[in-house]
């Protein structure tokens, strides 16, 4: 049950949710019709399968992805419980609509044409811009997701790892019916990016960095950050493996800006110091985003 969140209806959590639902599905179906679907990338996923049946057969890409999604569901609840709540449905029923309706309206014409590797980066940025605001919603997407959940449960293989077996073997079966190799390639391109910008939605985009600073000089680096810079930190009590001696290491988050300032000052204070940074991925706290925002988003 912990996969299923349920907001009150018409309460302002549930208008963000199925806004974020109805936004994201609409984007990502711009991404299958402008520049997927088009250049025949196979992109993993159930609408990877559905564009080769779509070119093999003549069937609608969104009908097709729809009659995967909806027995997979059934499959994955009856399988592993109630994972799956009404706006993953929501969500991939909105986004086979969205994607046949705007074939029908667009027709078959990519929106940049005769250059598939810059509709594949676009193809990609707005799948995982599409995704990331249906995640961002606490729905999944569904799909071949579903597949690799079942066999994660039946083997000892990490989700992440079957997630991208699962998304290989069907880009390889585009490869088989369209053989092309360029395909392929391609649609790996789409699979990184998606990844890349689910992430940044996600997570948002941090510049800041962590440190970690070892040094004699420890009060005065102290003084520096709290003072000068305006940011906290912590003490962490070390002990040093070459003369087993005990040390102060400051732990601390700052910005590029800050950090240009801090090393500056340390190699001042004490050039013998010992300096590591950090790119921070995401930071929840005092002074920078709350626990509570990040959860009430």
């Amino acid at each position: 049950m912990a996969f299923i969140t349920n907001e009150k209806v018409f309460s302002k959590k549930w208008f963000i949710a199925y806004g974020l639902i109805i936004i994201g599905s609409f984007i990502l179906s711009t991404a299958f019709v402008l520049f997927i679907t088009p250049y025949q990338f196979v992109p993993g996923g159930v609408y990877g399968i559905s564009i080769v049946l779509h070119y093999l057969f003549g069937t609608p890409v969104g009908l097709m992805a729809l009659a995967f999604d909806i027995p997979l569901t059934i499959i994955g609840i009856k399988i592993l419980g109630p994972r799956f709540g009404i706006k993953t449905v929501v969500g991939f029923v909105l986004t086979a609509v969205f994607v046949d309706s705007l074939t029908y309206f667009w027709g078959e014409l990519p929106l940049i044409e005769d250059d598939a590797l810059l509709s594949s980066i676009f193809g990609g940025v707005l799948s995982g811009l599409g995704l990331g605001l249906i995640f961002k919603s606490k729905a999944t997407s569904g799909g071949t997701d579903i597949v690799a959940m079942i066999l994660s449960k039946y083997t000892s293989l990490p989700l992440g790892r079957l997630m991208v077996i699962v998304d290989s073997v069907v880009v390889l079966f585009g490869l088989f019916f369209f053989r092309d190799w360029k395909i392929p390639f391609y649609s790996l391109i789409i699979i990184y990016i998606t990844g890349k910008v689910i992430d940044m939605v996600l997570q948002g985009v941090s510049y800041e960095k962590t440190v970690v600073i070892v040094s004699e000089k420890s009060e005065e680096i102290r003084k520096k950050i709290l003072n000068d810079l305006h940011r906290g930190g912590t003490f962490i009590s070390a002990k040093g493996m070459w003369n087993n001696e005990n040390k102060s290491m400051i732990f601390t988050v700052i910005t590029p800006r800050e950090l240009t300032i801090l090393k500056d000052f340390i190699h001042k204070t004490d050039p013998r110091a010992f300096v590591t940074v950090m790119n921070a991925n995401e930071i929840l706290g005092e002074g920078f985003k709350s626990l509570n925002e990040e959860l009430s988003d």
